[in-house]
């Protein structure tokens, strides 16, 4: 969700960032970052219960998140490629350069989740302050400020309730956090 949550939080606070997405075809862009992002590996992840590849939806053990994450890796790297190819949509554009953080966010969890189970809730939800930090140094209307600090206080409940439900250890869930505030702010700052 962390990707259709950038999306509209840069639609409406700050949409240059979003360029060369045009106003009148955010909704829809939107609609297409979700389904993407988060439709077809929750449906992704479905299948591997039905078909017994994964014993939970929760892929409470390092092991069973291997398959599913290799697979939701494959989907937003073709996301990318798509925009890339079908709409024409390379690096100099914005939208280009977050798909490719988002990706790189991706391409961590994934290799992390060969050694070491990781709270990807942590990677997803710093890797987006990881963003939003940054951008408010750039944005000269500083509309930003307020979902970041929103955000801010999400990603201590995120991780607080990662910890509470005792699905992580204080470790997995800073290293999670620390690797995705760190790969998003380098990148932001890279790539603009």
């Amino acid at each position: 969700m962390m990707a259709t949550y950038l999306c509209a939080i840069l639609m409406l606070t700050y949409p240059p960032a979003l360029d060369p997405v045009r106003a009148e075809i955010f909704s829809g862009f939107l609609l297409l970052i979700f389904f993407v992002t988060f439709l077809l590996p929750a449906i992704n992840i479905g299948i591997f219960r039905f078909f017994g590849t994964i014993p939970s939806v929760m892929m409470t053990e390092r092991r069973d998140r291997i398959i599913p994450f290799v697979f939701i890796l494959l989907f937003y790297v073709m996301m990318t490629a798509l925009f890339y190819w079908k709409f024409h949509i390379g690096f100099r554009d914005n939208v280009f350069k977050f798909l490719i953080i988002i990706d790189l966010l991706v391409i961590a969890s994934t290799l992390i989740t060969f050694f070491y189970k990781v709270s990807v809730h942590a990677i997803g939800i710093c890797g987006l302050l990881g963003i939003l930090v940054p951008l408010n140094k750039i944005s000269e209307d500083h509309n930003l400020f307020y979902p970041t600090i929103g955000l801010i206080v999400a990603a201590g409940g995120v991780m607080s309730a990662r910890l509470y439900l005792n699905v992580h250890t204080l470790r997995e869930v800073m290293i999670g956090a620390m690797v995705g505030f760190v790969i998003s702010f380098v990148s932001v700052i890279v790539f603009f």
